[in-house]
């Protein structure tokens, strides 16, 4: 076989790999995200996520467990990434309370990226923090 051949063949090996690798990690909000979220700085609230793409839709939960809140909807607009996340909970005395979380998707390229923005959950908002594990 001409070398021309061999540097072809091991170059298309090299694109396969890259390509296979990049395809791994999939969707950019799959995963298990951890971090917080309060009104200041001293008064936070512990929070996990995990969020799958099914190929269609965003789904997931906050804080899994026993009390696991299901997310009832997740949007991600890829022209300037931002995500919008909402469910729905119970407080302590079995009263309805809406979470809405809106933020920007930070350091894209790392698979530890963040999510960073605002956090409403009933009458309370403060500002969120999450990375991926």
């Amino acid at each position: 076989m001409p070398r021309r051949a061999y540097h072809l063949i091991g170059s298309l090996g090299w694109v396969i790999a890259i390509l296979s690798l990049l395809a791994q990690e999939g969707h950019p909000l799959t995963g298990t995200w951890a971090g917080d979220w309060g009104p200041t700085i001293t008064q936070r609230t512990h929070l996990t996520l995990v969020m799958n793409w099914d190929g269609k839709n965003i789904s997931g939960t906050i804080n899994p467990g026993p009390d696991a809140i299901p997310l009832a909807s997740v949007y991600l607009d890829v022209t300037n990434w931002t995500v919008r996340i909402e469910a729905d909970t119970k407080d302590p005395s079995g009263k309805a309370v809406h979470i809405a979380a809106e933020g920007r998707l930070e350091d894209l390229s790392s698979y530890h990226r963040r999510i960073e923005g605002t956090w409403h959950q009933g009458t309370a908002q403060g500002d969120f923090r999450i990375t991926r594990d």
